[in-house]
Order: structure tokens, then sequence, then C-alpha cells
């Protein structure tokens, strides 16, 4: 059995190796991405197509990365002589691990990867058979190399080649250990170059995070590197050209020693190498990174218990600070690719690493929140970003970028850093190419946006998400007190940026009361019952907050059902005239976008409320850049087979028809039909010149029915419900909605998109 730990997930043997060889063995597959249906296809794919490129490539080498896969691929390699914390299995017993690490640069940055497991341990054959390698790829990522022959492999290639290589045993753990010392040091009042730091271990991550904090600034006769036969100093004998570099004069010869006094200790060593005595004679706050694997150097728990004011790291998912390289290698090869870089020097590193220590600052988002429990705020627990923060693929890489570009190793720069940060956003979420126009015009003209449920932490940490990109002003209805509080557990320090409003105290209050009572007199309520829904009633304050000029989008939902808050919301704001509500879904896939009506509102609507929706639905569908091409859906395709709820779609569809829209529309047709170009061929008089991209439902059931199955089913993301004419922007999350959707939702109502 595996071993089990607290925090970690738990798994028998068993279980991981039905994993790996589950339905297609191993983690990696090939996948076209040109179609392949045709003849034609296969003549431009392959011969006698593909000799136009071969020759334009043989002209001029450099548009090898226009017209191949060459910009985006890397190599994964490996000899197996240093597998995890297994030791030199060999090259073949190193293929799952590589796999995997080539699974990682594609979840985390969309780059692909293949695993090369080279049966050698002859250093100069490894370093010719790489070498060759470079017309095929775009970058070397070398992993499980023991030391020292790792050192000379990777120097030798980064001299031969003119393509980036990288150790990531190396370098990726000291880029995430310098982001985190950048942080601690910012905790504990310390300068970088004033710290004594001692780094127990002289491997290869240890001796590149040497390297790299004496290039961030550490001074070199303030860092003591320790191995098994303790202090590295001058003038002792037998120390290989690497350890050499690192000696320095002192009188201190065992890893005891060195301790006294230090302010940082690096571990890249062996269980329990550090006794709760040496962190007892550190110096004030120190600054433990106990990295090794699977047990680090001194557990936390041993280390807090003789010195509390410890600021702790380790390589371990069980406990707050993981030193892990997943936040490092996928954005640092994303962002050398982008530029076509030469090598990834420590200029790059670097900033990687304070981009790393700058994005720990900030907020988390809510899919951090939800991934580790929501008590991630800046701190000594932590100071290192979550792996599953979704701001790493634009602010990592984006970094490196610019700092391949200002050391001179770029040869593609790129000039506009803001489009790029929006295409890094796009790779791994859909929906950021597809609204990217929307949030741009939300961030052109901020509007002032109510959250009415302002006392949820989800929907705070959407008011500081909003507010901080820039999308919109944000407002909040709730309670002081319990809003404060919540600020506080996210770590949100300028609260006087988000107004705050109290039903039960509002000055507003007398003037809404008059207002609402003026509207719903005649309709049965009372004045007190006026009054005691502005003050108890958020989905009632909120809408008044729009209709007294005090904002200008409306937010609700989290709390409430659908209907439960539309109905209080309708007491308030009127819909458009001459419409009726309905809402709408956005399913925004890798390779297009689609949206589906009516999904929330109207449960069996007449031709003329679907002709209503499929107008309305094509304008939100320009407004966020796309031509619209409406199918009225159906399980009937033109009348075959025949049924009775058919009448409706073919009444909407007549009504179109004398009014002329300005957008392609057809129907009654089945979804398939609708969506795939070979099936809509049987239907030579179909009006639609493409797949449709907005489908209309014959009732609200299946709308709903098909938007929540490709939410959990689908390969993309789904928006909504977004609803429409309503005479001001109100829109209604559902329940399980994040943070982040419900940003979209106010962006999308704040751009104009939906109204």
């Amino acid at each position: 059995m595996s071993e089990e730990t607290e925090g970690r997930p738990i798994f028998s043997d068993r279980e991981a190796l039905l994993f790996h060889s589950a339905r297609r063995p191993g983690k990696l597959e090939i996948v076209a991405t040109k179609p392949m249906a045709t003849q034609r296809d296969l003549s431009l794919a392959y011969s006698p197509g593909v000799a136009v490129p071969v020759r334009a490539i043989a002209d001029d080498p450099a548009t090898a990365y226009d017209y191949t896969t060459k910009g985006n691929l890397v190599a994964v390699i490996s000899n197996g002589t240093a597998i995890l914390g297994l030791g030199n299995l060999g090259a073949l017993a190193s293929k799952p691990v590589m796999e995997g690490k080539a699974v990682l640069f594609k979840r985390f940055a969309d780059v692909d990867s293949i695993d090369l497991e080279l049966a050698t341990e002859d250093v100069d054959r490894f370093i010719a058979a790489v070498e060759l390698l470079e017309p095929s790829f775009g970058g070397i990522n070398l992993e499980d190399i023991k030391a020292p022959e790792c050192f000379i492999i990777e120097a030798e290639l980064r001299s031969r080649m003119n393509i980036p290589v990288f150790h990531d045993d190396q370098h990726g753990t000291a880029i995430i250990a310098a982001a985190g010392l950048i942080n601690a040091c910012f905790l504990t009042g310390r300068r970088v170059e004033d710290v004594r730091m001692v780094v127990n271990g002289a491997g290869a991550a240890a001796i590149a995070c040497t390297e790299l904090v004496k290039a961030m600034g550490v001074r070199h006769d303030h860092v003591l590197l320790c191995d098994s036969k303790g202090v590295i100093h001058q003038g002792r004998d037998g120390l290989n050209q690497w350890k050499a570099a690192h000696a320095v004069a002192t009188d201190r010869r065992t890893l005891a020693e060195a301790m006294e006094g230090a302010d940082v200790f690096f571990g890249l060593s062996v269980a329990g190498a550090v006794t709760p005595e040496m962190v007892r004679a550190m110096a004030e706050r120190p600054i433990i990174f106990a990295m090794a694997n699977p047990d680090p150097e001194i557990t936390p728990e041993e280390a807090k218990a003789v010195r509390p004011d410890a600021i702790i790291a380790t390589g371990r998912s069980d406990y707050p600070n993981q030193v892990n390289n997943v936040l490092g290698f996928p954005y640092i090869f994303r962002g050398a690719l982008d530029v076509r870089a030469t090598k990834i020097n420590e200029e790059m590193k670097l900033a990687a690493a304070h981009a790393l220590a700058e994005l720990a600052r900030q907020p988390i988002p809510d899919e951090v929140a939800a991934a580790y429990g929501g008590n991630r705020v800046f701190g000594p627990d932590y100071i290192i970003p979550a792996p599953f923060d979704p701001r790493l693929i634009e602010a990592v890489p984006a970094a490196v970028a610019r700092a391949a570009m200002d050391s001179g190793v770029a040869r593609k720069p790129i000039f506009d850093l803001d489009q790029y940060a929006h295409e890094l956003r796009a790779r791994l979420n859909p929906t950021s190419s597809a609204l990217a126009a929307s949030f741009d015009a939300a961030r052109a003209n901020p509007r002032r946006v109510v959250f009415a449920e302002g006392e949820q932490e989800v929907v705070l940490r959407a008011a500081v998400n909003l507010r901080e990109s820039g999308y919109g002003i944000p407002i909040l209805v709730g309670r002081e007190e319990p809003i404060l509080e919540a600020f506080a557990r996210i770590g949100v320090a300028d609260v006087e940026n988000y107004p705050i409003y109290n039903s039960s105290k509002s000055p507003l209050v007398p003037e809404m009361v008059d207002w609402l009572y003026q509207r719903l007199q005649r309709q049965g309520y009372l004045r007190r019952d006026v009054q005691r829904m502005v003050n108890n009633e958020r989905n009632i304050f909120g809408p008044l907050l729009l209709e007294l000029g005090v904002a200008d989008v409306f937010v609700s939902g989290i709390t409430r059902h659908f209907q439960q808050v539309l109905s209080q919301v309708r007491l308030v704001v009127d819909p458009l005239p001459g419409h009726t509500p309905f809402g709408f879904h956005i399913f925004a896939g890798r390779s297009s976008t689609i949206l589906i009506a009516d999904t929330t509102v109207n449960e069996r609507p007449d031709g003329q409320t679907l002709a209503n929706i499929a107008t309305r639905t094509a304008e939100a569908a320009r407004r966020i850049g796309m031509e619209a091409r409406v199918a009225f859906i159906s399980f009937s395709n033109f009348g075959n087979p025949p049924g009775e709820h058919v009448g409706a779609i073919r009444e909407a569809v007549a009504i179109l028809d004398s009014s002329r829209p300005g957008f392609e529309y057809e129907g009654e047709m089945s979804a398939d039909v609708a969506l795939n170009p070979a099936m809509r061929a049987n239907y030579p008089f179909s009006r639609l010149t493409g797949p449709a991209n907005v489908l209309v439902m014959p009732g609200m059931q299946s709308a709903n029915i098909a938007a929540k199955m490709l939410k959990e089913l689908g390969g993309g993301r789904v928006i909504g419900p977004l609803l429409m004419n309503m005479s001001r922007p109100v829109q209604i999350a559902p329940m399980t909605a994040g943070a982040s959707e419900l940003v979209t939702l106010a962006t999308l109502a704040a751009a104009g998109v939906v109204h």
C-alpha cells in the first residue's frame, strides 16, 4: 500500500496502476489540429500540399515556427538516474514521470510536450543525442538526471543549442524557493542583501538555489553550503568544481555550527537532518525551507515547537508554503517559447521568482479559495502562490518574456504586453478570447455594480476581483461587521474602497420606501409592507439603488433560487416595454462559442416570444463579436417526424421571415443538424451558411437541461444564465456560482452585452 499521509490524496498501489493503465495506457496521446475528414484535407496535410511549407522552411528556417509545432513543443528528457526520490532505476522506469511532466506542461501553460527517455549514462552520448534534436523542438526540459552529470549535460547543451535548455530539478526548485524567500524577508523586515543563509545538500537543486539567491543579492560570504561531510569551506579537500565555487572562509565545520545565528535555512538533503536544537540556535523569526522529499529535514511541528516565530516551507502539499516546481517550469517555458528565446538566463529566472512573490501578496481568487479551504491570506503560512491559481498563466510568462527581451535573448519581441496577457488567459480559459472585447469595454468605462449578498465571502472575492481588474466599481449590500470580518479573512486591507449599504439603517431608506410604495400601493401592499421589504430584503433594496441612481448594475443569486430573486427584483424593475424577460447561457469552447436560450424564464414560449428571444440573443451575440446564426431546435427536421409542439417554432420562423431581422436563422431542426455541416448537407435548402451558434430551444426544460449538461460534461466553460429584456441591468447568478462567474455576469452587464 502507498503511504497514507494526512492532507494528501490517499490511494493504493493498485489504484495508481489502474490510473495509468485504464482505457488507453499512459497519460498522453497525439491529436491532429487540422481537419482530416476529406481527401483534400489529406492532400494538404501530406503530399502534395506539405511540399509548400517544406520549401518555405528550407528558404528561411525561422518559418518553421510558423508552419510546424516547433514553437510550442518541448522535449522532456531523462536517463532515469535520479527518479524523484527513488534513485537510479533506469530510463524506461522514468517514463511515467516524464509523461506526467508533459501532462503538467499542457495542463498549466498549454505547452505541448513529448517525453524522451535515453538509455545511456554516458554523458557524451546523452549530450550528442539531445543536441541532434534541436530542429524538432522549441525547448528542452531535462529531468531526473543525477549530479554532477546534470551540471555537465546542461552547461554543454546550453552552449551548443540555440533553444532553451532547462534542468528543472535544479532551477525549478530554485525559482520557487527564491520567490518564497523574497516574501519571507518582506514579512520579517529583512533585506535580502543582509541575510545569513545555510544551504544543506550540495546536489543539483541545492547548487542551483545557492546560485540563484546570490544572483538575487545574497552575499557570497553570507551563504554556508553544507554536504554530508559538513560545511564546504575554503581549504577543504576533494571538492568538485561546483562545490568549490561556493566555498567560503569560515571556521564553522558542522551543520549545527553553521545554523547558529542563521536567518535562513534551505534544506535539499534528507529527512531528519535538522534538529530542534539547531532551529533554536537560529536568529529571531527564522526562515526555514525544509524541502527534502518525501519527508523534510525537520517537520513544521517540530520547528514550531521550539521557534513559534519561524516561517516554514516544505516540498509537501499537506503543509503550508509548498515549494512546488509546477509553479515554475510550465510558465517559464511558455514565456520563453512565445518570444523564441535562445536560452533561459538568470534574468528570466529572477523575473519568474519576483512575479511569483508579487502574486502571493495579492488577494487570492475564488478558485484557489475553493481548492484550499479559503484560508490563504498573505502571511507566514502563505508566501508562495497555490498551484491552481489561474493568474499564474499571465503573471509568470509575461514577466519571463519581458526579461528575455530586456536581456537580449528574445528573437521575436512582444510589443503589446497587455494583448499578450489576454492571449495567455485565453490559452486556458476559452471565455477570455470569446469575451475579450466586452471586458475591454467594461474596463474603458467602469460602472457601479451592486452586489446584494455582500456578507458572502465568495461575493467579496468577486468584488475585489472586479475592482482590481478595473471592470467596475463594487458596492456591497449587507451589515458592516460581518463584511469587514470577511475582508480580514481574505486579506483585503483597503476596505474603504468598498462602500457598504446597510438596508436596516441606510439614510436612503425613506426615499426608497416612498418610491416603492408609490409603485405598489395599488397592488395590495401597505406602506408597512414596503418598509419591511426595503429594510429586510436585499433583492428589493439593491435594485432600488439602481432606480435612485446610486448604482448602474445589480447582481444577486448566491443565497436564493433564480425565480425567487427574479420575482423580488420585478417588484422594483420592469421588463423592457413590449419584451418578455428570458435568460441564455454561453458555451465557450476551445474552437467555438454557442449561445443557448431560453434557459431560465419561459417554460413553453409562444411563437412571438421565441422570435423575440432569437432576435435579442442574436443581438447579444453580435455585441460579443459573433456573426449570429440562429437555429430553432426541435426533435424534428422540417416536419420529419411530425409533432404537436412544433407549431410555435414554425410561427417564430414566419415572424422573422416577415420582419427580415438581419441575421441568419433556420428551423425547426435537430441539434446535430444545426451543428454538423455533414448532416445539414441533407437539407440543401437550409439558410444557414455554417454551424449554428445561437440555439433557441422550444422550451425552458430542454434549454436548461442542455446548458447544465454542457456545464458538467462539456470541454469548455458555460457562462450564465444571463438575464435579458429587463429595463435595468440586472443579473441573477446560480447559487453555485464562484467569484469568477459573478465577475463575468457583472462585467457583461456593465459592458452592455446583456440588458
